[in-house]
């Protein structure tokens, strides 16, 4: 399996920010596991949504008539909605997948979301908001916050604060609100993607997969401390002891005074006695 992130994610990834089509580089994650997944053929799939929904509008439709026409056609028509029965399912990740079932998880169901609706000229931009991803839309007036895992409803004030208050915990204000609906860049929507991915391989055991997916999330940031050791991991569970060494050594470079530095050590010792009874 080739581990190394494809030369057209690399390029959207180091490219501007504003050029990136988020569909397109989340497709390509999802290539990761769909080997001979044809991202043009998804990509023409969102088109058609978009044409369908443009049909119905007039050429200078307001903002607010073309979010109601999108998640009357996603929502209602098409029946995108929750994978609640099946929320650690990998499918719910891959947006190939997504497209095909008709189900997700808020990161991948407002992709969609975003995706269809900057085709109909809407400015959709994702937050990572904490435990639930969001979308955010420039309206007259001000932003709408809206939640395609429900449907699009659009969230006031006071129910972002009590989403926080569920996530956090304790008082939250208004200030501490708006400071959690900055939009997410593309390589951050990735990254988030890439996690919730190798937090269900992990979960599973299923070794090979978080390897790569690891690797990915490593190669689009390298100075990611926790998830070099997390590949370590992996590496030991996959009885590769040079790697294994490599990457504990390395996150305790990266964070020498680590609560589980300790631990990590112990480990990077035991992956060297074993690279020793080898040679």
């Amino acid at each position: 399996m080739d581990l190394q992130i494809p030369p057209r994610l690399r390029a959207l990834l180091d490219g501007p920010e504003e050029a990136v089509c988020l569909a397109e580089a989340a497709l390509l994650v999802a290539a990761g596991e769909y080997r001979d997944l044809d991202v043009t053929d998804y990509l023409g799939r969102l088109q058609t949504y978009a044409d369908a929904v443009c049909a119905r509008l007039e050429p200078d439709a307001a903002t607010e008539e073309r979010l109601s026409a999108l998640n009357q056609y996603l929502f209602q028509e098409l029946g995108f909605g929750p994978d609640a029965d099946n929320f650690y399912d990998p499918r719910n990740s891959f947006l190939n997948e997504v497209l095909e079932r008709r189900r997700g998880i808020p990161i991948s169901l407002s992709i969609v979301y975003i995706a269809v609706g900057r085709r109909l000229g809407l400015d959709l931009k994702g937050v990572s908001f904490p435990g639930h991803f969001l979308v955010k839309c420039q309206v007259d007036g001000g932003v709408v916050v809206l939640d395609p895992y429900h449907g699009g409803a659009s969230l006031s004030l006071e129910d972002l604060q009590q989403r926080l208050r569920e996530a956090r915990g304790g008082e939250v204000s208004r200030a501490i609100v708006s400071e959690m609906l900055v939009a997410a860049a593309p390589r951050e929507i990735l990254l988030r993607m890439l996690r919730n991915l190798k937090g269900i391989y992990f979960k599973q055991s299923l070794w090979p997969a978080a390897l790569w997916v690891l690797e990915w999330i490593v190669g689009v940031g390298p100075h990611q401390a926790e998830e070099i050791r997390d590949r370590g991991i992996v590496y030991e569970a996959l009885e590769c002891w040079r790697p294994a060494a490599a990457d504990y050594e390395r996150y305790l470079a990266l964070s020498p005074k680590t609560a589980d530095a300790d631990t990590v050590r112990e480990r990077a010792v035991e992956m060297r006695k074993r690279i020793a009874r080898l040679n």
